[in-house]
């Protein structure tokens, strides 16, 4: 015994029920629910896997900024502090993408990070304004080449900390087995909201997704009508690993667009288990519609835009692809 306890602990056979006193103390479900102990041991397990598996494939692992003078990389509201050395106000990052892209421009051609985003927006058990996310980048790849790196991680961690590709719940299982299923955006929306869906305006759009009980913004365009329905409707019916590729270019400003298709991009969202797991794209390297894009993303607000990093493009780019997602979230 290292010291007195001056509190009673958790009953002992019953446990630490009360869910508030579980997530606020945590230190107190860790000593009163063992299987608790074991989901911490299997992140920590989870980890170290992906660790190994990509330094063993050649990959760097860097640090980036946490604190930007501009929040780029993603579309989120960021936190905001403020730096009393410069007097100037500074945002804690909402990804790290930027970053890790000025390292491709310097010569590193494959790097990834385990680290932390903050972003000051919803509240679930699915989103937490502070979480894990791993993010990787490779020259001289595709789409295609992160769908197989991705598929090979994920495996690998789940053979090595779980020991099956059989996972998931009794009541729900998950089966790993590869290859995946690989199936584009525009015909999971086609299945579920209509062969003619992408031949409606935007006000048939709000009336057949009203129909099929989803609640939309009057001022949203048809990219932001589709994605509700497929947010709302679809990604939850994606149990086992499925890749849904080709986006349309609103949802992804950084990536290239699709072979003879400009109004998507050569994207995949991996949705495992009902829930997006991870993103990738073939990274767009052309500094001028890299600009463009961005500029129509701030809308006007020169401020939004990260020069430096245009300017990084600009001195050359490799053709690199983008994977990045809060696979491990705290």
């Amino acid at each position: 015994m290292l010291s007195k306890a001056l509190r009673a602990p958790p009953e002992k056979w019953h446990g630490l029920q009360d869910v508030e006193i579980r997530y606020r103390k945590r230190y107190l479900d860790l000593i009163a629910n063992p299987e608790v102990r074991e989901v911490f041991n299997r992140r920590i397990a989870i980890i170290r896997a992906i660790r190994e598996f990509l330094q063993g494939r050649g990959f760097q692992e860097v640090e980036t900024p946490m604190m930007q003078a501009l929040a780029g990389g993603a579309a989120a509201n960021p936190f905001k502090t403020h730096y009393e050395a410069l007097d100037s106000d500074m945002y804690l990052r909402i990804a790290p993408e930027l970053y890790l892209k000025r390292l491709l421009v310097g010569g590193f051609d494959k790097v990834f990070e385990l680290n932390r985003n903050f972003r000051n927006e919803g509240l679930s058990r699915y989103h937490n304004p502070e979480f894990t996310m791993l993010e990787i980048y490779e020259a001289y790849g595709d789409r295609k080449t992160m769908q197989q790196l991705v598929q090979d991680l994920i495996c690998h961690a789940a053979q090595q900390v779980m020991g099956t590709l059989q996972v998931g719940t009794k009541d729900a299982p998950i089966d790993l087995t590869p290859p995946w299923r690989e199936v584009t955006y525009r015909e999971l929306l086609c299945e579920r909201a209509g062969a003619d869906w992408f031949d409606l305006d935007v006000a048939a759009a709000q009336r057949r997704a009203g129909e099929l009980g989803v609640s939309t913004d009057p001022g949203w365009g048809h990219t932001e009508i589709s994605q509700e329905v497929f947010e709302k409707l679809i990604e939850k019916t994606l149990v086992n690993p499925t890749f849904v590729t080709r986006l349309p270019v609103g949802l992804v400003p950084l990536a290239k667009a699709s072979e003879g298709d400009p109004s998507t991009v050569d994207v995949f969202e991996l949705a495992i288990g009902g829930r997006e797991i991870a993103p990738a794209y073939s990274e767009l390297n052309d500094p001028l519609e890299q600009r463009r894009r961005l500029e129509a993303q701030a809308a006007g607000d020169a401020s939004k835009l990260d020069e430096d990093f245009l300017a990084a493009l600009e001195q050359g780019c490799r053709r690199r692809v983008e994977w990045g997602s809060a696979l491990i979230a705290s």
